[in-house]
């Protein structure tokens, strides 16, 4: 294992490691936890339970035994910012680095800012919860390999434990994550929307999880008016577990668990039981409490195979970008074998982007600078119209989920740097 050590860190390096532990009234240890019969259901079905939110009151009010984790984002982050209450600890922050390092550009100080906003809020909930934290990285390095992996090996550095770090899926993504594992930092590979995206990432970059951002899936084909949107998240995340639990099972070496992520209600907690995680916002977790379903009655759904029905106008490229949201034909995982052999540690974006080429997979759409504003724009839902027949559904949504994110994070940049330049 070669994960990063102080000695390894350049001086602001290990400035910014000391910064990111320095949280300051740090909240005591949540005691006397309730257990919960039908969240225990669940957990006897083999499905973790985690919590999709960073907000530490809005979790304390939910949190239950069978929780073991929670997640935090750059929109989180951006938040808490916006409030004020951590001006002036951005402004220390910015005179202590700039005192180890007067030449650092402008960029890299905003980045460490941010690095040690996002440890913040995490050891918060980790103090209060001794849980494990999923973290998130700073977007714009999305495409790039050594600093992805290289600011995961900064978070693991300061809670080796408890963080579990985020990393978007891109075609440099699958790269940073095969090193990153291959060095024991545990990976949450997120922005995920389909099997065939989370079996090409189980096979060649081993991450500790995948996600379907499934609520997400649902509103795409609800929103565009392709169909009402019932169960197309929960048919996509049911067929990734089915593809990585397979995996898992005949490749020792990989320990992929399936996350049902970006759930919108508390009856997915029912109809995705015995998915391997869930990452489930307050909202949902209430609804589910409110429901009282009753531990007897919850089955695992594993074997389910939920019917979508799209409107009867529907054409045949619609149909076939839905399916491609659930299936993993015989060509795609020869695509994905032929890559897995030559080693995720040894390959580049590129390399993945030419194999997707040559084998016609249409995983990587390549948008320009001028595309991706577009999808900027749109949001998190992306209008399926304007990009039919240009690029792959599973695709599209990760791009307009990093490009939601961007809107966030430029956000929260802006707020740091009106501040370092008051420091």
């Amino acid at each position: 294992m070669a994960t990063i050590s102080l000695s390894d860190m350049t001086r602001r390096e290990a400035l910014v490691a000391e910064l990111a532990t320095q949280v300051k009234n740090p909240p005591a240890r949540v005691g006397d936890v309730a257990s919960d019969p039908a969240l225990a259901k669940l957990r006897q079905l083999g499905t973790q339970l985690w919590m999709d939110t960073g907000d530490l009151e809005a979790a304390r009010k939910l949190w239950r035994q069978e929780f073991s984790a929670l997640t935090t984002n750059n929109t989180l982050a951006n938040q808490v910012v916006q409030t004020g209450i951590m001006d002036e600890d951005i402004k220390e922050a910015a005179r202590r680095i700039r005192d180890v390092e007067p030449g650092v550009a402008p960029d890299d100080l905003v980045m460490d800012i941010g690095f040690v906003i996002n440890c913040h809020i995490a050891l918060r909930l980790v103090s209060a919860f001794d849980a494990f934290v999923s973290v998130e990285l700073h977007p714009s390095i999305a495409h790039d390999i050594e600093k992805t992996v290289r600011y995961a090996q900064r978070y693991y550095a300061v809670h080796p434990e408890r963080f579990i770090v985020k990393i978007p899926m891109t075609p440099e993504g699958f790269c940073a994550v095969a090193r990153a594992r291959a060095e024991g930092i545990p990976i949450n590979y997120t922005l995920g929307f389909s099997a065939r995206q989370n079996y090409l990432a189980t096979l060649l970059s081993k991450p500790n999880y995948c996600n379907v951002f499934l609520g997400r899936l649902n509103s795409v084909v609800a929103d565009n008016h392709l169909g009402d949107g019932r169960f197309v998240g929960e048919k996509a995340t049911l067929a990734s577990q089915r593809v990585v639990r397979e995996l898992r099972e005949h490749h020792p070496d990989i320990p992929t668990r399936q996350i049902a992520a970006s759930m919108r209600s508390g009856e997915q907690l029912l109809t995705l039981a015995g998915v391997d995680v869930y990452t489930a916002p307050p909202k949902a977790v209430e609804e589910f409490y409110a429901a009282h379903p009753r531990p007897e009655s919850i089955e695992s759904c594993l074997n389910k195979d939920y019917e979508v029905h799209l409107n009867p106008g529907a054409d045949a490229e619609t149909h076939r970008q839905l399916e491609l949201l659930w299936t993993v034909d015989d060509a795609f995982k020869a695509f994905a074998k032929e890559l897995a052999a030559r080693g995720g540690v040894h390959l580049t974006g590129n390399d993945l982007r030419q194999a997707d080429r040559d084998h016609g997979t249409r995983l990587f759409s390549n948008f320009t600078s001028e595309e991706q504003q577009a999808i900027r724009e749109k949001g998190k839902i992306p209008d399926f119209a304007r990009w039919k027949g240009r690029a792959s559904l599973d695709d599209l949504m990760t791009e307009a989920a990093l490009q939601s994110f961007i809107v966030d994070q430029e956000a929260l940049d802006a707020r740091i740097r009106k501040l370092i330049a008051e420091a």
